[in-house]
C-alpha cells in the first residue's frame, strides 16, 4: 500500500452534507459505490456549473476514477456501470436519459435541491446539455435497475429470483414494484412474496393510496394485515 503525504495547508475543500455520514454510509455496502458517489460529490462541485450535472460518457472516460475501483482492467467499466446503478437505486444520484440525432446520453445528478431543479429545468427546456445543444431533445427520467432494487433491498439475485423479477417487470409498473418495495423495507419483511402479494392485490383491487389525513400508524397496520400471513414470526 502506497503511503499518503498528508493534506496541504491550502486547497480546495468539498461540501458533503452531514445527512451522509449520519444515515447513508452505515447503508453503502458496497466499495464502488461509495467512492462513486463521493467522487460525484468532488466531480460537480468543482465543475461550478449553474445545473451541476455529469454524464456517463465523462465518467467512463477519467481513467482515475476507474483505476481507483481497484478492479481488473476488463471490469472497469462494468463495475463503474455497477456502482452507479447502486447509486441511483438508492437515491443519491438522480439519472436522465437525453437523446438527440448524435445519439443517446445518461446524465447524473446528486439527489439534492439543486440537483433536483436541474432536472426540472432541463424538462422546462431552460437549459441542454453540451451532447443535444441545437438539437431537438428528447427527455427520460431513468429508474434503477429492477434487479439492483431487489439486491438493495431484499437479498442476492438467483437464477431463479432474476427470472421472477424480470416477469414482474413485465406484468407490473415499474413504480409499483418500487412502492411495494419501500412497503416491505418499512414492514421489516424482505421478501418477495410480500412484495409479489402487493402487487397482486393492487392489480386485482385496484392501488389505492393513503387516504389524505389518514394516520401513518393505522395505514401501516392496514398493510401489514392484508398481507400479514407473508410475515413469519
Amino acid at each position: 500500500m502506497r503511503g499518503f503525504s498528508g493534506f496541504p495547508k491550502s486547497g480546495g475543500m468539498v461540501k458533503i452534507p452531514s445527512l451522509f455520514f449520519s444515515e447513508l454510509l452505515s447503508q453503502i455496502d458496497h466499495l464502488a459505490e461509495l467512492k462513486v458517489t463521493l467522487y460525484c460529490f468532488w466531480r460537480l462541485q468543482i465543475k461550478k456549473e449553474k445545473w451541476p450535472h455529469v454524464s456517463l460518457s465523462e465518467l467512463l472516460g477519467d481513467r482515475i476514477l476507474l483505476t481507483g475501483l481497484d478492479v481488473r482492467d476488463d471490469e472497469q467499466r462494468l463495475t463503474l456501470r455497477e456502482a452507479l446503478e447502486r447509486a441511483v437505486a438508492r437515491g443519491t444520484l438522480l439519472r436522465v436519459g437525453v437523446s438527440g440525432p448524435r445519439g443517446e446520453e445518461h446524465l447524473f445528478f446528486l439527489n439534492t435541491p439543486l440537483g433536483r431543479e436541474s432536472i426540472l429545468a432541463l424538462a422546462r427546456g431552460e437549459w441542454k446539455p453540451e451532447v443535444t445543444v441545437g438539437e431537438p431533445l428528447e427527455l427520460a427520467v431513468e429508474r434503477p435497475n429492477i434487479f439492483t432494487i431487489y439486491e438493495q433491498n431484499i437479498g442476492p439475485l438467483t437464477p431463479h429470483i432474476a427470472q421472477v423479477l424480470r416477469e414482474a417487470e413485465a406484468a407490473y409498473p415499474s413504480e409499483w414494484i418500487e412502492e411495494a418495495v419501500e412497503i416491505a423495507v418499512q414492514q421489516n419483511v424482505r421478501k418477495w412474496a410480500y412484495v409479489e402479494a402487493i402487487l397482486e392485490r393492487w392489480q386485482s383491487e385496484g392501488k389505492h393510496e393513503k387516504p389524505e389525513g389518514a394516520d401513518d400508524d393505522d395505514w401501516r397496520r392496514y398493510i401489514t394485515g392484508k398481507f400479514g400471513k407473508y410475515v413469519d414470526y
